[in-house]
């Protein structure tokens, strides 16, 4: 089989996906092969899929399906990431052209396995259900110069009755803080400005390796005193695992931006009871209370699904109710989609499809007034924003991000980049709160 020289990733899902490809993209780099933006063209295609939902599998599939037809007898074709894990070698069954499949805990062995398939023309399959090997994160090949992601924690020990990710990435396994600090004292000294900690339940980090003596909120302030770090975000946390420690941290440490995800996922505790989220709704609305009291300008982000098996009208009007109560000011809102292997698939799904789609619209409707009330009342205020790229339709635009996640587009030239600089608010569009600068930057790029 002949050997590529160029190679194409497509990324599906999460920011937890983006850093894999990062990182697989490093070992390719290394390899000799040169990134080629043309799937047609380039010698090996990886498709690095999620199986959360049900439309990013179909999406994968018709992908790898038409690829079948018109595949060119060169090309090397891998499927690496969640769905890896969940279809394992039934991928090579309904697509034969597949060459390998790699789970989202045998990354590192990219390499290896190319080896194989290219010796020996065999098919290859890596899909082991435990973190057993530290991947190469500072070798990982960025695109993005201003922000990073970091992986803390892989894998869930949560269990919630609608998800594939314990079963598809497997039980937590914090990494060392040492080795997170060294990457990100690495970044920082390239000129990396904002990091966004990432792991399937952030806050549950350190609880699996108490030798580590150090949990979230311990790593955050360690992280706070690397010198060149402006900004420190987080996702995706469980409220179940929200402490005071952590509220404190956000409350105290200069670098921690005021933006916590919180999600509820359901506003009926029977069907929490059903999501297995081990949390009521007054549990949830206390700590809500905590964080506001403890950290007044906290902006709150959430994940709900609506038309869970046996949700009743009046049921999601109480979800209804928690997002009109709270004013989430990032909501991601879904309808539920059955994922094989969870244990919600023992329910019976009684919400019609028409239904589902009825209340999320309700939900959405909502949520964008809500969005719209919360940047008018930014009008007129200062902003503390990161530059962090040109606006790719007006290259004299600069967009940015203030502390709590709005996006800004200010009038700007392309050295800002990288930056911090207050604007002043005076307008919005849709969602794109809309600046200009009044002073010079806080900081440059080193």
């Amino acid at each position: 089989m002949q050997h590529p020289k160029t190679y194409f990733i497509r990324t599906y899902g999460c920011q937890m996906n983006e850093l894999d490809t990062e990182v697989m993209r490093g070992q390719l780099e290394r390899r000799g092969l040169a990134w080629l933006d043309n799937e047609a063209e380039a010698d090996l295609l990886i498709f690095n899929t999620c199986s959360i939902r049900d439309l990013a599998e179909r999406k994968v599939m018709g992908k790898l399906g038409l690829l079948g037809k018109r595949k060119k007898a060169h090309q090397i074709i891998g499927v690496t990431g969640c769905m890896a894990n969940a279809k394992k070698k039934s991928l090579f069954r309904k697509m034969p052209h597949v060459h390998f499949v790699l789970g989202t805990n045998d990354l590192h062995t990219l390499n290896d396995t190319l080896d194989t398939v290219l010796s020996t023309g065999t098919k290859s399959i890596g899909v082991q259900s435990l973190f057993t090997e530290e991947l190469d994160y500072v070798g990982a090949q960025r695109d993005d110069k201003v922000k990073a992601y970091i992986s803390i924690i892989r894998g869930c020990d949560k269990y919630c009755t609608y998800c594939v990710v314990p079963y598809t990435r497997g039980p937590e396994v914090s990494r060392p803080p040492e080795d997170i600090i060294e990457e990100c004292k690495v970044l920082a000294s390239k000129g990396y400005k904002e990091f966004t900690l990432l792991g399937q339940n952030v806050n549950s980090y350190g609880k699996d390796q108490p030798s580590f003596s150090c949990l979230f909120h311990d790593l955050l302030y360690k992280l706070d005193a690397i010198e060149g770090i402006e900004r420190i975000r987080f996702m995706t946390s469980h409220p179940v695992d929200i402490t005071r420690q952590l509220m404190e941290a956000i409350r105290d440490l200069p670098s921690l931006c005021e933006l916590i995800h919180f999600p509820v996922q359901a506003g009926s505790d029977r069907i929490l009871r059903k999501m297995h989220r081990i949390y009521t709704l007054e549990q949830y609305h206390e700590k809500v209370a905590l964080l506001k009291e403890i950290v007044p300008n906290a902006a709150l982000g959430t994940d709900i699904i609506v038309g869970f098996p046996t949700e009743t009208h009046e049921e999601f009007m109480e979800t209804y109710k928690i997002l009109e109560e709270v004013e989430y000011s990032v909501a991601f809102l879904y309808t539920y989609s059955e994922r094989k292997g969870t244990p919600a698939t023992r329910f019976k799904d009684t919400v019609p499809d028409e239904v589902k789609q009825e209340r999320l619209q309700m939900l959405m409707k909502l949520q964008d007034g809500i969005y719209k009330k919360q940047r008018t009342a930014l009008i007129g205020s200062t902003q503390e924003i990161l530059i962090e790229k040109q606006n790719t339709k007006n290259p004299e635009l600069l967009k940015g991000r203030t502390r709590c996640w709005k996006n800004v587009l200010v009038p700007g030239y392309p050295s800002l980049i990288g930056t911090l600089c207050n604007v002043h608010i005076e307008d919005f569009t849709h969602q794109t709160l809309l600046a200009k600068m009044i002073e010079e930057p806080l900081s440059l790029i080193s």
